[in-house]
C-alpha cells in the first residue's frame, strides 16, 4: 500500500506537468504559433511520432516535459518562412496568454480537485461531538496525556469508561448544557471541577441515551477529565458552499507557499538538524517528502475518506504552489518571461512618448547569466531539500 501511494504520487505529478504543457501547447496553437515538439520527460527519446508539424513523443527520464515553440527568445534561430508564426512576432496579449497558460491549468486542477471533494467526499470537520476515542483509563499527569502514554494496570479506569461511552456515540448536552462542537464541550468539560457528578446525553445509533460519570482529574491539569476525544467526519455541502471552500482552500496553500519560500534560505541550515520539524526546516520538503507522505496516507489504517481526502488535498496543494512558484518575475520560470514581455512593452510605449522607434526584443543574450544563476540557486535548494527529505524526513501531513 506504501509503494502504492508512491505511484498515485508520481502519476499525480507526471500528469500535472503534462498538463502544464498542454496548456502552453494548446494556447499557442490557438494563435497559430509553430509547434514542433511535444515531449514528456528529459533525455534520450524513448517513443515519438510525427502529427502533422509536431512530434509526440515521450524521454527516458519522467522528470518533466517540454513543449518547443518556435522562435521563444531574440536568440532562437528561426527559419525565414516560420518567422511569422514564432512566439516572438506574435503580440504582447497573446504571449502574455501561452506563457500563463502553464500556471492556469494547475489551478484548473488544483481547483477542480478541491470543488470536487467538497461536493462528493465532503469537507473534513473535527470540530464535532462524536466520539472517535474513549480513553480506558486516567493519564497519571498531563505529559502523559499529552504523549499518549499507553495505560498500566496501576492506572484508574477512565470516567468515560466507566459511564459507558462508546466510539460513534454524539455527546448532545453535558450536564445539562447543549453542546453542538467539540469546542463548546471541551469548554464545559474543563470548566467542571475533578470528582464533579455529571449527565451525559448521547445519540447512540439515533436513540437517546443517558449516562452518568464522575470526572476525574489529571496531575498538573486543571478542569475536570472524562477521556473522550472528537473523531473527524466529512460533511458534503452544496454548490455554494464547495466553491467557498475552494477559494478559502486556494487562500491557504497561497499563503502557506508564500511562508514556506521567505523560510526557504533560514530553514536550509537546519534541514539536518535532529529537531528539524520544531525548525523553520520543518515547513518545506521536496517531492520526495510528499510522495513519502502519500505512501504513508495510502498505507495508514484509517478510513477511505481520510487517505482519498488527503491526497487530493496534497495534491491540489502542489499544483497551487508550483502554479503560484511559476509565476514569480525570475528567469527561466514563465514568470520572468511574462515580465521580459511587459518590460518590452513598457520600452515601446516609453520610446512612444519620446517620438522614437520601438526598441524590439529585449536582448536574451544578456539575461542568460541571471537566468542561469537562479536556475542554479533553484538546483541547489531543490537538491538539499530532496537530500533532507532522505535522509532527515519530516512529517509534513
Amino acid at each position: 500500500m506504501d509503494l502504492l501511494g508512491w505511484l498515485i504520487f508520481l502519476f499525480a505529478l507526471l500528469f500535472s506537468v503534462m498538463l502544464h504543457e498542454s496548456g502552453h501547447f494548446a494556447a499557442a496553437k490557438h494563435f497559430g504559433m509553430k509547434c514542433t515538439r511535444y515531449f514528456v520527460g528529459f533525455g534520450p527519446t524513448v517513443w515519438s511520432t510525427q502529427r502533422g508539424e509536431t512530434e509526440y513523443g515521450i524521454k527516458a527520464l519522467p522528470l518533466g516535459g517540454f513543449v518547443k515553440i518556435v522562435g521563444m527568445t531574440s536568440m532562437d534561430d528561426v527559419d525565414p518562412e516560420d518567422e511569422p508564426r514564432s512566439f516572438r512576432r506574435a503580440p504582447a496579449w497573446q504571449r502574455l496568454i501561452v506563457l500563463a497558460a502553464g500556471s492556469f491549468m494547475h489551478f484548473v486542477l488544483a481547483g477542480l480537485l478541491i470543488f470536487g471533494l467538497a461536493l462528493g467526499i465532503g469537507i473534513e470537520n473535527d470540530n464535532t461531538t462524536q466520539l472517535g476515542t474513549v480513553a480506558a483509563c486516567v493519564p497519571p499527569t498531563e505529559q502523559a496525556l499529552l504523549n499518549g502514554t499507553a495505560c498500566t494496570s496501576s492506572d484508574a479506569r477512565s470516567p468515560a469508561s466507566l459511564a459507558g461511552l462508546k466510539v460513534g456515540d454524539r455527546v448532545t448536552s453535558f450536564d445539562g448544557v447543549a453542546v453542538g462542537s467539540w469546542d463548546q464541550l471541551a469548554d464545559v468539560i474543563k470548566d467542571a471541577k475533578p470528582g464533579s457528578r455529571v449527565t451525559l446525553t448521547v445519540d447512540r445509533d439515533g436513540r437517546s441515551v443517558t449516562l452518568h460519570a464522575t470526572l476525574a482529574g489529571v496531575k498538573g491539569r486543571s478542569g475536570g477529565y472524562l477521556g473522550i476525544a472528537a473523531t473527524t467526519v466529512f460533511q458534503t455541502t452544496g454548490l455554494l458552499g464547495a466553491i467557498t471552500y475552494t477559494g478559502s482552500g486556494f487562500a491557504q496553500v497561497i499563503s502557506g507557499s508564500a511562508e514556506a519560500l521567505a523560510q526557504l534560505p533560514s530553514a536550509v541550515p537546519q534541514l539536518f538538524a535532529k529537531d528539524r520539524s520544531s525548525t523553520d526546516a520543518g515547513n518545506v520538503s521536496s517531492v520526495v517528502g510528499a510522495a513519502r507522505e502519500t505512501g504513508q496516507a495510502v498505507a495508514a489504517n484509517v478510513g477511505w475518506q481520510y487517505k482519498v481526502s488527503f491526497v487530493l488535498l496534497l495534491i491540489a496543494s502542489l499544483n497551487i504552489f508550483v502554479g503560484v512558484l511559476n509565476m514569480l518575475p525570475l528567469l527561466p520560470m514563465d514568470g520572468g518571461h511574462v515580465a521580459v514581455v511587459l518590460w518590452e512593452r513598457l520600452r515601446a510605449w516609453l520610446a512612444r512618448l519620446r517620438g522614437r522607434p520601438d526598441p524590439g526584443l529585449v536582448d536574451y543574450r544578456k539575461l542568460v547569466p541571471v537566468s542561469f544563476s537562479i536556475f542554479m540557486v533553484l538546483v541547489f535548494f531543490g537538491m538539499m531539500l530532496i537530500l533532507a527529505d532522505i535522509v532527515n524526513p519530516v512529517n509534513i501531513g
